[in-house]
């Protein structure tokens, strides 16, 4: 057999039927579901009479239209409130468990699968949401699906899927201190553009990966979809295994004796041939914001808001325009004076207890500015827990911020989570696009520090300012 990389690997044990169009049906191992993307799929399954294939394969929670200003509160918005009561009775009529906003395992989809272990490396997981391409960060091929898809797997176990060709992102280096993850996927993204991966599966190799913890990895793979691709991928080795090995569904025993051997063979064969190849040193790299409204807008922040008048494409030019008009920002202005009204700490792509980490290190001590509202939402409710068993709620509270319940809260601007027209937010979701944090809202986007670092100073900041 010719030497194969992960991508091939995973989707070969997958195929169930190849239809020889470049199309195949593929078994799905996984499926996580929430309130926002599924209501429709089990509409579909009531109206054909069809039941749910393998209950036990499935894993529901509500996460997007949550509140994360307290458990005990009553949802606030009747869409949301609608939402969530939808996922449970669902829930409830198919058989499928499902963590209710009482349950201590609570969280977002992205955060929770992998805590329990519900993500493995070699599966297949499916889920109605864009950024399912996180769990890719464990070797498991996963990737996001609309209502009818969901349908289609709740009752058949497989969907249909063209396969991908494989790009191999290499990253040389070591991460400079107070350089990120995140910011190595804001200077890809914006150093090749949103539409650079667009067909491709990614997978993430090099020095650079293989000392990233796996909440690095997963951030990286969580923004992989913000570079046109479904799939991000990084090989599972040791420090994977090290993660499975604590987390409540993984494997026990001998049955995790077993599957570390199937783990083991996982990884890209030697000679593997990508169908494209990036090669990226992070050594140098500096912290990243963005200023306009895509997520390719990233530039180091040490750098200016950029001329339309430099730019000889008259489409991009038009675009930059329109990008600076809505963000209110002049060409030429210093990110570094850019002034912020809000923060918000969150998301599934640094919602983690090492993105929270690494905020409250900068919160430490210091106060919000007196303009600025900041908010730390957890990503699930074991990171809260662990996150008060550590102190960091306590120094988040010390120093301004409002410490909140586990959420996706303002990444998607439910349930009063949001931004008034006008406001400018340092955030460290994913999504920078127009009315994304609220109608009329500009985000920046940027890693957990630098949001502290923007809350603190009451404008985008370089953290290694306050770190010297």
């Amino acid at each position: 057999m010719e030497p194969r990389t992960l991508y091939e690997k995973l989707w070969d044990s997958h195929v169930v039927r190849d239809y020889g169009d470049g199309t195949a049906l593929i078994y799905v191992d996984r499926h996580l579901l929430h309130e926002t993307s599924t209501h429709q799929s089990f509409a579909a399954l009531r109206a054909s009479g069809r039941a749910v294939r393998r209950r036990e394969t499935n894993l529901a929670q509500p996460d997007h239209a949550v509140p994360t200003s307290g458990r005990d509160l009553a949802v606030a918005e009747p869409a949301a409130q609608a939402q969530i009561e939808t996922l449970r009775i669902n829930a409830r009529d198919f058989g499928i468990e499902h963590l209710d906003l009482s349950d201590r395992r609570q969280g977002i989809v992205h955060v929770i699968g992998p805590e329990l272990g519900f993500t493995l490396p070699g599966a297949t997981l499916a889920c109605g949401d864009s950024h399912t391409s996180t769990h890719g960060a464990f070797g498991a091929l996963a990737f996001g699906i609309g209502a009818s898809d969901c349908a289609t797997v709740l009752a058949t176990q497989t969907i249909v899927q063209r396969k991908a060709a494989t790009m191999e992102v290499r990253l040389e280096g070591r991460l400079p201190p107070h350089v990120t993850a995140k910011d190595v996927a804001l200077a890809l993204i914006g150093q090749h553009g949103t539409g650079c991966a667009t067909g491709y599966a990614v997978e993430y190799r090099g020095p650079a990966i293989e000392a990233m913890s796996m909440a690095a990895r997963m951030t990286l793979c969580n923004m992989t979809i913000e570079a046109g691709a479904r799939i991000g991928l990084v090989a599972p080795d040791e420090t994977t295994y090290e993660w499975l090995a604590k987390a409540e569904r993984a494997p026990k025993g001998a049955a995790f004796v077993q599957a570390l051997a199937y783990w083991r063979t996982l990884p890209s064969d030697p000679g593997a041939h990508y169908d494209r190849t990036v090669t990226f040193d992070v050594s140098a790299l500096a912290p990243q914001v963005t200023w306009g409204t895509s997520p390719q807008d990233a530039l180091p922040i040490g750098g200016l808001v950029p001329n339309p008048d430099d730019v000889a494409a008259e489409g991009e030019r038009k675009r930059i325009v329109g990008a600076l008009a809505y963000m209110g920002l002049e060409p030429g202005t210093p990110l570094s004076e850019i002034p912020i009204d809000r923060v918000f700490i969150g998301s599934c792509t640094n919602g983690r207890i090492e993105d929270l980490r690494e905020a409250a290190q900068v919160a430490l001590g210091r106060s919000v500015a007196p303009t600025v509202h900041a908010m730390v939402v957890p990503g699930s409710t074991a990171v809260k827990r662990q996150a008060e068993a550590e102190g960091l709620d306590a120094i988040f509270r010390a120093a301004g911020f409002q410490w909140r319940e586990a959420g996706c809260s303002m990444c998607v601007a439910m349930n009063g989570d949001r931004l008034e027209p006008g406001e400018r937010c340092a955030s460290t979701s994913n999504r920078n696009f127009e009315g994304r944090q609220g109608p009329g809202g500009r985000t920046h986007l940027m890693s957990p520090a630098m949001a502290a670092a923007a809350a603190v100073t009451g404008r985008l900041t370089d953290v290694r300012e306050l770190a010297a």
